[in-house]
């Protein structure tokens, strides 16, 4: 009996084991968090070469000397260099002047319900393509002086195959976009047919 108390004694006095015990409770918080922060500093990396391959792409398209296909291979190349399985996708739209940007084609004769565009209503048909649209911008990089809205979206996997134990999905998507005037180096026809349905 007093062996049995002696060893209970000892055993309770001994504290070098609590570290590595405290350390497991711990240790896949201070894992995740890690995780974590390293997901969002690459993110903010990956905002940061998409803003610089957008500012690039802009100011190929507003000089006028490249193509469209040119400009998209540029880009492409740049940012698939920076992560090999990244979706990209590139998308250019013209508009004739800033205040135009993404809104919808102007309704010139509105019938009920008023304030929205319904079968028997005119418009101005801004992109030329026949139809009402809820963005004006053509396709393509316009004409001279025209405004262009040139805009990148990469998405790539996630560093850490861990964030689906936080509950965030395995890919990750980054977009961004900037409104340039190209420069003046042709003569510029503003032309806007007026379509009834």
């Amino acid at each position: 009996m007093t062996t049995f108390r002696l060893l209970r004694r000892r055993l309770a006095a001994d504290a070098r084991g609590a570290t590595i015990v405290e350390f497991a409770f711990v240790a896949p918080i201070l894992v995740l968090t890690l995780f974590g922060l390293f997901d969002l500093g690459y993110k903010s990396y990956v905002s940061s070469v998409v803003q610089g391959a957008l500012h690039e792409a802009a100011r190929l398209a507003t000089v006028g000397n490249k193509t469209i296909p040119e400009i998209d291979t540029h880009i492409q190349n740049r940012l698939k260099a920076f992560s090999k399985n990244a979706t990209i996708t590139i998308t250019e739209k013209s508009y004739t002047d800033f205040a135009g940007v993404k809104i919808p084609e102007k309704i010139t004769s509105d019938t009920a319900p008023a304030g929205q565009y319904n079968v028997g209503d005119c418009y101005e048909d801004a992109n030329g393509n026949s139809q009402y649209d809820t963005d004006r911008g053509k396709t393509g990089m316009g004409n001279s002086e025209d405004v262009v809205n040139y805009e990148i979206t990469i998405t790539y996997q996630r560093l850490f195959p861990l964030t689906k134990l936080m509950g965030l999905p395995s890919t990750e998507t980054v977009k961004s976009s900037t409104v340039l005037r190209n420069q003046p180096y042709a003569a510029r026809s503003t032309t806007t047919n007026v379509r009834c349905t």
